[in-house]
């Protein structure tokens, strides 16, 4: 009897689980949800980022910025790179505010080796382009990202703000259901 009871729940799980999956199935086939591309449309299966303009004294910044959108695009909404002519879709922006060295905590012993904490801010104007349709598929002026260092350690703080505009980026495009 006991083995009848295991074996019936064991059927019953099975069976559960076929039921999910085939809705799962369905869902996917029907076009409800996709995974590339996030929240795009489905025919921008490939992306062009494109050399930011530069409106601040860092020269650097573009192309920290420019990388880590292209790494992050790929590697989270699915999408493939393709030189602009040929992306279905193109990212462009300018970066519009670099401040540095905004004091954020001092310490009083100088026996130690990290004598300030301070604080960056970066701002952009990104935009994601449809180039099939022509449309602006998102875009946001004035994303504002703030990172942290240690005092002579710009690069750290700068690599912070660069992942939260990325990261805002993203989320940006993944919510355009």
């Amino acid at each position: 009897m006991r083995g009848a009871v295991v074996r019936g729940a064991v059927m019953r799980g099975a069976v559960m689980r076929r039921a999910w999956l085939g809705g799962l199935a369905l869902l996917l086939g029907a076009g409800c949800y996709s995974f590339a591309g996030g929240g795009l449309p489905v025919h921008v299966k490939t992306v062009a980022v494109l050399p930011l303009d530069n409106e601040t004294a860092a020269p650097e910044l573009p192309l920290e910025l420019q990388a880590a959108l292209r790494e992050g695009i790929q590697s989270r909404l699915g999408l493939r790179d393709a030189p602009e002519d040929r992306a279905s879709a193109v990212v462009k922006g300018k970066i519009t505010r670099y401040e540095i060295d905004i004091p954020v905590a001092f310490s009083a012993n100088p026996a130690q080796a990290t004598s300030a904490r301070r604080r960056l801010r970066v701002q952009a104007d990104i935009q994601i382009i449809d180039q099939v349709t022509g449309k602006v598929l998102w875009a946001k002026t004035g994303i504002t990202a703030e990172g942290e260092y240690a005092e002579r350690n710009e690069a750290a703080g700068r690599k912070q703000a660069i992942d939260r505009i990325v990261n805002d980026v993203i989320e940006g495009a993944q919510s355009q259901w």
